[in-house]
């Protein structure tokens, strides 16, 4: 039996795995998602830091291995400038969007009703023209309070495999990573960010909780977009 059908205490791997460990253990997982799900394994590249480590971790497997990114019209210069890059360098990455018409500042009034409509339904667009039934993404369940029930592969919508191959790294493995490779971040991060997003509800804080500046002020403050937690597909 392969690391995807096993069912092992998160916690303890979190703890208790050296960063080299937690790398072959992700890189495994990859390769073992990419022999049974093929072209329908799509990476979701949100240009982050988590995200780029990700990328990186796919192409090591098969540089083939298609991705995509979904951006919006409210995200910061710096990241769509590193999403050009990052294109212009990966073909296979395709991007999605959403242009509807939109109230002004939707982003304060119900930062829900927004991230629903600029991300999660660009995502949904994405799994359907890519055809994908298994999406990899750089979830971690030590990034914040609502990251914390995830599992390193999971069906939340049926038919649509969902693997996370680096959920139980930290921060400063992610960091480790990053610095030992030479991966490229987005420059956001030399300015203090720990997590991105959109310009209007991304912050500097030096808050334990590393998503704490994401919708400060708002019911989302350090929570969620809605990718990881709404469904992806309309039907089974």
């Amino acid at each position: 039996m392969g690391i995807l059908g096993k069912q092992e205490n998160l916690t303890e791997l979190v703890e208790n795995l050296n960063f080299k460990e937690k790398v072959d253990r992700s890189l495994a997982l990859i390769k073992e998602a990419y022999e049974k799900y093929g072209d329908g394994l799509v990476v979701a590249n949100s240009l982050g830091k988590d995200s780029v480590v990700v990328w990186d971790l796919v192409k090591k497997v098969d540089p083939k291995i298609r991705g995509f990114i979904v951006t919006t019209r409210f995200k910061p210069r710096e990241t769509v400038e590193f999403m050009k890059q990052e294109v212009l360098r990966y073909p296979e990455l395709k991007v999605y969007n959403n242009d509807v018409s939109i109230a002004d500042e939707l982003y304060k009034t119900d930062p829900d009703k927004c991230c629903d409509l600029l991300k999660v339904e660009p995502v949904k667009k994405a799994v359907d023209e890519m055809e994908v039934t298994c999406w990899v993404t750089g979830l971690r369940c030590t990034e914040g309070r609502t990251r914390t029930d995830f599992k390193e592969i999971e069906e939340r919508d049926k038919g649509l495999i969902k693997l996370n191959p680096i959920l139980i790294w930290k921060e400063r493995e992610v960091w480790q990573y990053l610095a030992v490779y030479g991966v490229k971040v987005n420059s956001l991060y030399a300015e203090g960010y720990r997590s991105l997003g959109c310009a209007p509800c991304s912050n500097i804080t030096s808050d334990d909780n590393e998503r704490a500046g994401r919708w400060i002020g708002t019911s989302k403050c350090g929570g969620e977009c809605g990718i990881h937690t709404r469904p992806l597909k309309t039907t089974g």
